[in-house]
């Protein structure tokens, strides 16, 4: 809670997994930045990349009911050249800052409670879900006798299954969404402390990871837990995170984010990093970023060379964001956006787009994209094993069948306040006029770093594609499989 503030995969995935990138050692180059070229008509926050490619935005403002947009690309498949169209209002009387969202499989939107509903600090437990076919959004209800949802944490379960944390209390529940009907299983015994300001990472082989920021001792007693998928419960390793991550005054954390080298980068809500090892389950210490600078309810997203971005500031909440990269060995900072100077990592939100640039909004009209220097890391593409020769336009369930759909990361971190995931396949096309045409994909799971194993997903192909000869690819994370030729009829 921020009163200070405004608003079975085996043994042998997991040895893949940590063996599987082949480090890429080279001097560090800036990324730059880049404004899109049409600004939206209103302020900017939270964002999640759909399976048709385009990004739903949540519009910021006090308005009693919340309105949507998404930035749909061009034909070139440029974001930065987007186009931005409705995308619907919320149910009446709904409109979250700060809350749990998920693409769902089924390519449906889900999100619940929020912080503050419209700019009044509340914590709800409302919710609601978008089906970008009827471009409408309905009114979900959440657990029940939960009193709070607030700014909880999310993630996608490797059964497709949305898990939904109560942000001030103990409890967990998975969503199953039937026919707009939500319905809901309690799960996560033995979770230590309470949920808030907390933080979810899938790891290879699908257990999750949390660092506690509550304890029975008070906050920053360096714990953490792993979750458990299939036994629903939560257990409590030996050891600890080494250094404290946790400030002491607001319980903020900094993004926990898997990388493709295996180990997770735990940024600190202290000047403290820290970096978990998958493979031996053990902490180590991280380099800081120096000058004073955190990482408390600041973003971060893994580019496709397998370096992270991060936002940083100088102590909790306040402004002045310094951005850096971490590569695996060392912190390099790197450019900053025009708003940096006056805003705290708390204001950044970050998306990985299919082009491998990130999507950056900070509560204003400024929307800006990053491009990294460095090209995908060996080893981390997906790659296609099975799909038609021939696709039909306006067809539906079309199958593909490949390795690595999911990616080797969830591609964008927060914690509590913000899930934008996109673990999960797009299909895109080059078709015979040379436009890029986004599929829609579904029926995915929420898994990471599942190796040599053979996944599929299904995809609808739009009517307005053109006929004749064309390339397929499978985009995840922002890194491309290798094209393989199909013919649109």
């Amino acid at each position: 809670m921020k009163s200070v503030r405004t608003l079975g995969i085996s043994l042998l995935i997991l040895l893949l997994f940590a063996t599987h990138i082949v480090a890429q050692q080279r001097a560090f180059s800036a990324g730059t930045w880049t404004a899109i070229k049409h600004a939206p008509s209103v302020a900017i926050g939270h964002t999640m990349l759909l399976p048709d490619g385009s990004v739903l935005a949540l519009a910021s403002t006090c308005n009693a009911t919340g309105n949507w947009l998404r930035l749909v690309p061009d034909s070139t498949g440029s974001y930065v050249n987007g186009t931005w169209v409705a995308a619907g209002n919320l149910p009446a009387g709904y409109n979250p800052t700060y809350f749990a969202s998920q693409v769902l499989p089924s390519g449906l939107v889900a999100i619940f409670g929020g912080e503050y509903n419209a700019c009044n600090k509340v914590w709800t437990t409302l919710g609601a879900y978008y089906n970008p076919q009827s471009n409408k959004w309905l009114p979900l209800n959440g657990p029940a006798g939960w009193a709070t949802i607030g700014d909880a944490e999310s993630i996608t379960l490797p059964s497709g299954q949305m898990m939904l944390a109560n942000c001030c209390t103990t409890d967990e529940a998975i969503l199953t969404l039937s026919g707009g009907i939500a319905s809901w299983t309690p799960t996560g015994s033995g979770k230590a402390d309470a949920n808030d300001e907390e933080g979810w990472t899938m790891l290879p082989g699908n257990n999750i990871l949390v660092v506690d920021a509550y304890t029975s001792g008070g906050c920053c007693a360096k714990g953490f837990q792993i979750y458990n998928p299939k036994t629903g419960a939560w257990t409590t390793p030996a050891g600890n995170t080494v250094v404290n991550l946790v400030d002491a005054a607001s319980s903020e954390l900094g993004p926990g984010a898997l990388l493709p080298n295996g180990t997770v980068f735990y940024a600190g809500g202290t000047t403290n990093n820290a970096i978990y090892n998958v493979k031996t389950g053990k902490w180590a210490k991280a380099p800081s970023f120096g000058s004073g600078l955190d990482a408390a309810d600041g973003p971060a997203a893994v580019l496709p060379d397998g370096n992270l971005l991060l936002d940083t500031s100088p102590g909790v909440f306040n402004n002045g964001s310094v951005f850096f990269e971490w590569d695996g060995t060392a912190l390099h900072k790197t450019s900053a956006p025009p708003n940096a100077p006056v805003d705290p990592s708390y204001a950044g939100n970050m998306l990985v787009l299919p082009t491998g640039q990130i999507f950056f909004t900070d509560f204003t009209t400024s929307v800006e994209i990053y491009t990294p220097t460095g090209s995908p890391c060996t080893g981390c593409a997906p790659t296609i094993t099975a799909v038609a020769s021939t696709l039909t336009h306006g067809s539906i369930n079309n199958s593909i069948r490949g390795t690595q759909l999911n990616g080797l990361t969830q591609g964008s971190y927060y914690g509590d306040d913000n899930q934008s995931f996109t673990n999960y396949p797009l299909v895109r096309i080059t078709d015979s006029k040379g436009h890029i045409v986004f599929c829609k994909t579904h029926g995915w799971h929420g898994w990471v770093a599942t190796g040599p194993i053979i996944v599929g997903v299904q995809f609808d192909i739009p009517s307005t594609i053109a006929l004749g000869a064309a390339s397929l690819e499978v985009v995840t994370n922002g890194i491309p499989s290798l094209a393989v030729a199909v013919t649109i009829n």
